[in-house]
């Protein structure tokens, strides 16, 4: 585990330097940008949430949503924008949290068994939902690899290429803007497929997880981090009236549409003839970390930030004790899901 790994604070970047349509491309030579003419066909949708329409305007609220908060994350947190990985039960001061973002990685690479002697370490990778890119740099940085990151938001995409000039990695990661759901690489490119916390965003979790198996290349690992709701009981149509009420309130603030279980991906990977599928769910593991963010948040540095962001940013935090109510009422899962793409079609 890299679990010495001192991650430095950088500068808010700015963000109104970058207009909304502009498209970052990639930079490295290896991150081809050919969007294929057509998807291939997808087996039937196993939920009807699993493959629902973008409601009105999700794209432009996630995109500005995180061009707005993504500075004030990385001026307080780093550049790792998600979960921390912590002992089940431990308590955790502010001095472990950047250690345990990437504890997470490692946690999330040795579950899904990813291989990282010369001969069989992955060389190509795409990092879905990119955020400024601290998986990716950290990945290519682990394995010599070379690392294309898509994002929503151009601020996101502009920052995570600096950052990687920064630090000597500008020919191994690249970011550009980009829609998950719609990936601008040809099929079969990347023998590491890698979604940390982005696939709560996701509209339509088939095409999400359909576009990820198409892009990895055969006998490639896939890795979903996400938030998901609990397992339906064999008596339950859905979720109870207040378990919905509590979720779409987290959603409104976050631009995220419906949620589903970790047994629903598992039935989408199996509609995909996707192999050696894993679940787990790492909910006690990151218990420590919501409250470190409102502590984070409730600092003097902290609120000012905010109050400088923006009203989504804002919005977002006055949600995040909604998150820790989720979390102790067992509706909310931070599961992991892995899987294989087949050798042969």
């Amino acid at each position: 585990m890299a679990q010495s790994a001192v991650l430095q604070l950088h500068p808010v970047p700015s963000t109104t330097s970058t207009p909304r349509s502009r498209r970052h491309r990639a930079s490295a030579p290896f991150c081809r940008t050919r969007r294929h003419d057509s998807a291939r066909p997808m087996a039937s949708s196993t939920v009807a949430r699993a493959s629902a329409a973008a409601p009105p305007g999700l794209k432009e609220g996630i995109a500005g949503l995180y061009d707005e908060s993504s500075g004030v994350w990385e001026s307080i947190w780093g550049e790792h924008m998600h979960h921390g990985f912590y002992d089940s039960g431990a308590a955790a001061s502010m001095s472990d949290h950047q250690r345990a973002q990437i504890r997470m990685i490692e946690e999330a690479l040795a579950f899904a068994a990813v291989p990282d002697d010369a001969a069989n370490k992955p060389k190509t990778i795409v990092d879905v939902g990119c955020g400024i890119g601290g998986s990716s740099r950290y990945l290519a940085n682990k394995y010599g690899a070379q690392c294309c990151g898509i994002t929503l938001s151009p601020v996101q995409a502009e920052r995570g290429n600096a950052l990687a000039a920064a630090q000597g990695l500008s020919d191994k990661a690249s970011f550009q803007v980009a829609d998950a759901l719609e990936q601008p690489f040809p099929d079969g490119q990347f023998d590491l497929v890698w979604s940390m916390e982005s696939g709560e965003h996701m509209p339509n979790k088939q095409k999400f997880v359909s576009e990820l198996a198409r892009v990895a290349a055969p006998g490639a690992t896939i890795i979903i981090v996400t938030w998901c709701h609990r397992n339906l009981e064999p008596s339950e149509e859905s979720l109870k009236p207040d378990e919905l009420n509590l979720l779409k309130r987290i959603c409104d603030a976050y631009y995220l549409p419906d949620w589903c279980s970790p047994s629903d991906y598992v039935k989408i990977a199996k509609s995909l003839s996707l192999e050696d599928i894993k679940t787990a769910d790492w909910s006690e593991n990151v218990a420590p970390f919501w409250p470190a963010v409102i502590q984070s948040a409730l600092t003097w540095k902290g609120l000012t930030s905010l109050l400088r962001s923006g009203w989504k940013t804002i919005k977002g935090a006055l949600v995040m004790p909604l998150m820790i109510q989720g979390y102790k009422k067992g509706l909310i899962k931070f599961t992991i899901i892995t899987c294989r793409k087949p050798q042969t079609a």
